[in-house]
This record gives structure tokens, C-alpha cells and sequence, in this order.
């Protein structure tokens, strides 16, 4: 199948991050967690399209008996059209190509609105499915069953370089002073944010730690060959909102789950002290804060 984007809703709290369903999900106040990379094939987000596809959804609609009573929100909708816009832009398509052969809702897709005739039709009642699956069919309630063509306007819009509404630039996090830590029984360079939150490069502590990597500098990852890691999929992963391009940490695995995300300053990735701890099983001390050995050897 040809790359394709598809649009979903979760059908659950705005809260609610799980790994293995879709490549990212974005909560209620419009937060993207990236949990798997988007070069890999994902086994069940959109029946018989799971092949050379991306999933988007965002966690909502779960209300109970109306499922309207967690509606997608405007934060969300707005972050998942600017995601798939940089997807679509990192495959280099065009705002011209935002179509539904490309970009789809489930509603959509579970309907084979986009002409491919790919299993019965599970889709919204009023295109003639068994209404299974009606995601993004409007996207307010009781409004038009526009919702795939209102979502693939947004995102050309942001293709296009259309800022979105009340959209600002965020401003850089600040970054105090440089400092030292101690880190397994030796000094490792850091830095302090303005939140007092330490950050170090990412390559530092992987050699410290000797852990395997490589760097893929054209998609700003950082593979890891660690068979011991299990990511804990952190709700206050780092956001484009720290006004720095982001960098991602991902196991070099059957599903490439993501570690964290760290940011890009002056060209080298950096990488949150504490959270690289937490992840990779480090054990801490505090007062002052530094960095043992991983646990279990």
C-alpha cells in the first residue's frame, strides 16, 4: 500500500497513553506523546491498512453512555493536524497531496471512502456500514459529517505555512549556567535550565553507561541497541512547546518504542539528567545529585 497517514479517536479519557496501538496519541490539553517511531508498521490501528501507514489518534471520546461527553478538543485537533503536516513534510508531499488517498479518518478508512476496496464496510451507518467505526466522521457534535475534509484543510493550511489560530512561537527554554555532576564515580558536564532541571548530552551518558547507539542525524533519533530497556511512556515527555528543535531516543526493536525525547541545542542533543536515569534503571542520590550504577548490573 502507499504511505498513508490515518486520523483517530481512542474512545477513552484525555488522559489515557498506551503503547502498541498507535505511533502517537495526543491528550486532552493537546500534549503529543510519541510512542513509536514512524518508520515502522504498527500490527492494529486501522483493519488491513496497518502496511507502510502512520496512526494518529487522539484520546478522547470516551464518554460513557455518550462517548460526546469527551469531545476532541480544539488543542487536540490542532496538534494532530500539525503532526501529520510534519510527517507529510518529512515524506515530501506538498499541500497538494493532502488527500484522502494519503491522509484519512477511520470513519473514512473503515468505509474505503478512498476508493480502495479493502474489506466489508465497517464505517458510519449513513455511508453504509455497520457504524463500528465513525472517527473524526464529525468533529463537534451534531455537526456536518465533514470531519476528513475539515482535518486535510487544517492540515494543508499547516503545510503551507498557515500559523494556526492564536498560534504563537514559543520562546527557547533558558539555560542558566553550565555545571558539573558526578556520574558512575566521575565528573559529567551539564547544564542548568531555568527551571533548575539539569540536561546533558545524550552522547555523554550512553558512553558512561556504555550503552550501545547510533546517531540518525536526517530523522534527529538516536537509535539505542540496549535489550533491557522498558520505556515507562512519560506523560511530561518534552514538548515543542521548550521553543527547541527535539531530537527522539528510540529502541532498536520490532515496534522502535520511544525512550524520551531531549532537544537539539547548538547542533548536539540534550537530554533531561533525571528522566535518562529513570529510564535506563539508573539508581540516584540526591544532595548532591548524582548518578550511580544501572541496576541489575
Amino acid at each position: 500500500m502507499p504511505a498513508t497517514i490515518y486520523l483517530h479517536w481512542a474512545a477513552t479519557p484525555y488522559d489515557w497513553v498506551r503503547p502498541g496501538h498507535y505511533h502517537s496519541i495526543i491528550a486532552g490539553d493537546g500534549t503529543l506523546h510519541r510512542l513509536h517511531a514512524y518508520t515502522i508498521d504498527l500490527p492494529a490501528h486501522t483493519w488491513r491498512r496497518n502496511s507502510n501507514a502512520v496512526a494518529l489518534s487522539c484520546a478522547c471520546m470516551g464518554g460513557r453512555p455518550d462517548p460526546w461527553t469527551i469531545p476532541p478538543t480544539e488543542a487536540q485537533l490542532d496538534r494532530m493536524c500539525r503532526e501529520a503536516a510534519e510527517i507529510a513534510r518529512g515524506w515530501g508531499w506538498g499541500a497538494e497531496e493532502i488527500t484522502i488517498e494519503r491522509v484519512m479518518t477511520h470513519a473514512e478508512a473503515a468505509s474505503n471512502r478512498d476508493g480502495r476496496w479493502m474489506h466489508d464496510n465497517y464505517g458510519p451507518v449513513i455511508w453504509g456500514g455497520s457504524g463500528e467505526r465513525w472517527d473524526f466522521l464529525q468533529l463537534s457534535k451534531g455537526g456536518p459529517p465533514t470531519g476528513g475534509d475539515e482535518l486535510r484543510q487544517r492540515i494543508r493550511a499547516a503545510l503551507a505555512g498557515s500559523p494556526p489560530p492564536e498560534a504563537a512561537k514559543p520562546s527557547p527554554l533558558a539555560f542558566r549556567r553550565a555545571a558539573t555532576m558526578t556520574a558512575r564515580g566521575q565528573e559529567l558536564a551539564v547544564e542548568i535550565d531555568e527551571h533548575g532541571t539539569s540536561w546533558a548530552l545524550a552522547a555523554d551518558l550512553l558512553r558512561r553507561y556504555e550503552i550501545p547507539f547510533a546517531w540518525e542525524a536526517s530523522r534527529r533519533r538516536i537509535l539505542i541497541g540496549s535489550l533491557d530497556v522498558a520505556p515507562t511512556y512519560r506523560h511530561d515527555q518534552v514538548q515543542p512547546a521548550v521553543g527547541w528543535p527535539l531530537f527522539e531516543m528510540t529502541l532498536l526493536s520490532g515496534p522502535a518504542p520511544v525512550i524520551l525525547r531531549g532537544l537539539l541545542r547548538e547542533s548536539r542533543a540534550w537530554c533531561r539528567v533525571l528522566e535518562f536515569a529513570e529510564e535506563f534503571g539508573i539508581s540516584v542520590s540526591f544532595e548532591p545529585f548524582t548518578l550511580l550504577e544501572r541496576r541489575g548490573g
